[in-house]
C-alpha cells in the first residue's frame, strides 16, 4: 500500500501510488508506523527538492527523519507552500528568491535572508491549521498559478486553465472573467508575476 506521501495543490496529503516530478518537506509528519500524525514539521523551511540529487538514497519516513513528499510538478509544490531548495535545485533557489525579492519589497519594508522569507510564506500559508486562500479574478493571475473551483483543482497556463490530477493534467479550458478561490500563496504569485516560470508536468502540452 502506498505511503501518505503525494501531496495535492491545497497541501493535502494523499496514500496514491504516483510519484510525480519533486520531492519535497516540511519536517518529520510521520510516527514510527509511518503514518501522518500531523500537517507541519515545526520548520518553516518548506522545500521542493529533486527526486534524485548526488546518487543519495533515502529510507522513506525514517524513524525521526523528515517526511519525503512528492508532487506532480513544481507548479503544484508551490501551491502548496513549497519553494526551491537551496541545494539540490541551487539555480531554481536563485531564480525564485530573486523574483520574490523584487516583487516584495516593492510594496513593504527591504528583506533580504531565507529566514525572513520563510517566515512571511508561513503566514500565507497556514493560519490555525487551516491552508490560507484568498480571492482574485482569474483573467488577472499569471502562469504557474493554481485555483480551486468546486472543489477541483485548475493550474493556470498560457491563458487556459488546466483540470489536475496526481497523474497529470486532464483537461484544459478557457479561463473567465470570474472571481476565483487561489491556492498558491500571495508573494508566491507575485513571483510568479515577476517572472518566475515552474515547471510543470509534460501532460500538459498532451492538451494543446
Amino acid at each position: 500500500m502506498p505511503l501518505q506521501n503525494r501531496v495535492d495543490p491545497k497541501g493535502e496529503l494523499h496514500a496514491v501510488s504516483s510519484r510525480g516530478m519533486f520531492m519535497g518537506n516540511k519536517g518529520c509528519l510521520h510516527n514510527e508506523q509511518k503514518q501522518i500524525v500531523k500537517k507541519a514539521g515545526g520548520t518553516t523551511g518548506w522545500v521542493i527538492c529533486a527526486l534524485n540529487h548526488k546518487g543519495i538514497k533515502r529510507e522513506l519516513m525514517a524513524k525521526g527523519k523528515y517526511t519525503e513528499l512528492f508532487f506532480l510538478d513544481e507548479a503544484t509544490a508551490l501551491a502548496a507552500g513549497h519553494r526551491p531548495c537551496n541545494d539540490c535545485l541551487k539555480s531554481k533557489f536563485a531564480d525564485f528568491k530573486l523574483r520574490w525579492l523584487e516583487a516584495y519589497n516593492d510594496k513593504n519594508s527591504a528583506l533580504s535572508t531565507m529566514a525572513e522569507i520563510n517566515k512571511i510564506n508561513q503566514k500565507e500559508r497556514y493560519y490555525r491549521g487551516n491552508k490560507v486562500t484568498y480571492q482574485d479574478n482569474m483573467l488577472n493571475l499569471p502562469n504557474g498559478t493554481f485555483i480551486e473551483i468546486e472543489q477541483s483543482f485548475y493550474l493556470i497556463w498560457q491563458g487556459a486553465k488546466y483540470l489536475w490530477s496526481f497523474e497529470g493534467y486532464k483537461e484544459k479550458s478557457d479561463i473567465k472573467n470570474e472571481l476565483v478561490t487561489i491556492l498558491t500563496p500571495q508573494s508566491f504569485v507575485d513571483a510568479l508575476t515577476g517572472g518566475y516560470t515552474p515547471e510543470v508536468h509534460p501532460s500538459i502540452r498532451e492538451l494543446d
